[in-house]
């Protein structure tokens, strides 16, 4: 039996670190400069030592060269730098592997989710939440159908999944050290945060917010995207497609059957020849359309079963840059120049 088992270590990894934000970013250079300006007002205020993990999900602009820079400068920050694009699943878990603090902040780096927050969430997380989800009471700067697909989306979710997702919550939220370990001991490779947030089970808090439009730059998202993170989320959680393609498959031989019969009593009985080409065709093409639909739904389960098998890692880092003080780490440096890690792998 594989349990999920209590194993928080009593001291925390990053000595006197009490927060950490993780970041995650890819192509998001026009951003930077306000986001680290916004993020840092906010923290210096809170008056608790502090860290910012920088996650560069293998960026083609200027974004890991601004990041190394940030990280060579401020001593606060932990750059992560991802070998290639990952997906910002994994930039989260490689994100979350690297945060040493004993609460966690999870944000984007657009400033949709607004930082001044923050001090709101390290409230509840004091009262005693593990987990503190922001949902979103309004969503200004996107379209009508992205917001209204976005809210039918999580109650369809919900409506199929065993485990009960917050609604019209993102990945804005914190957790708890213990968060953060349960999340690790996780070891699945087709990863739905939000879905592995919830799934968890512990004591969480919810804040309503008003979310921003982005203060620079482009979403990367465009709706293939968010459609196949939404068939991710749904394939990951839940085996209601799969049930569906068997009801609509058995609705389908019952009706093949009563249209039979009937073909078979107008035939014998009423002496109405069977008209055979237009019928013919029509079944011919609802059936396979039906038995395809339901082959897809089928393959799509075994592919993430097949991904699963091949045990690959989420990511892969290629560098990571770190103070001393950010990792909770004695370096001897005083020059307040950031160590700098390579890795081959993580997990």
């Amino acid at each position: 039996m594989n349990a999920l088992v209590e194993k928080w270590p009593r001291k925390l990894p990053g000595g006197s670190t009490e927060l950490s934000v993780v970041i995650p970013m890819y192509n998001e250079h026009e951003v930077i400069p306000a986001m680290y300006e916004r993020i840092t007002t906010v923290l210096a205020r809170l008056n608790v030592s502090y860290e910012l993990v920088l996650v560069d999900d293998g960026s083609r602009d200027g974004t890991p060269n601004m990041i190394k820079a940030l990280a060579e400068r401020d001593t606060a920050i932990t750059a992560v730098f991802l070998s290639r694009n990952f997906g910002k699943e994994g930039a989260l878990t490689a994100g979350l592997a690297h945060a040493v603090g004993a609460a966690v902040v999870i944000m984007d780096a657009d400033l949709q989710d607004p930082p001044e927050l923050i001090p709101q969430m390290m409230q509840e997380w004091k009262k005693g939440a593990d987990v503190v989800c922001m949902r979103r009471r309004s969503r200004r700067g996107e379209s009508w159908f992205k917001r209204r697909s976005a809210h039918h989306f999580y109650r369809l979710l919900n409506a199929i999944s065993d485990v009960e997702i917050p609604p019209d919550t993102g990945d804005f939220r914190l957790l708890s050290r213990k968060a953060v370990y349960a999340l690790q001991q996780l070891n699945e490779r087709n990863r739905y945060m939000k879905g592995l947030f919830a799934w968890i089970g512990l004591p969480t808090a919810i804040i309503e917010y008003d979310r921003l439009p982005r203060v620079a730059g482009v979403t990367k998202w465009d709706y293939l995207s968010l459609f196949n993170l939404a068939f991710q989320g749904i394939t990951s959680f839940s085996v209601a497609p799969l049930r569906v393609a068997m009801a609509g498959g058995a609705i389908t031989a019952f009706l093949g059957v009563l249209f039979t019969l009937w073909i078979v009593v107008k035939a014998l009985v009423l002496g109405d020849p069977v008209q055979g080409y237009p019928s013919l065709i029509a079944m011919i093409t609802i059936l396979g359309g039906v038995q395809l639909l339901s082959i897809g739904l089928v393959g799509e389960y075994v592919g993430k079963t097949y991904y699963e098998t091949k045990q690959r890692p989420v990511y892969i880092v290629r560098d990571v840059m770190r103070s001393g003080r950010a990792a909770g780490e004695n370096t001897g440096r005083s020059d307040g120049k950031a160590e700098q890690e390579s890795y081959h792998a993580a997990a």
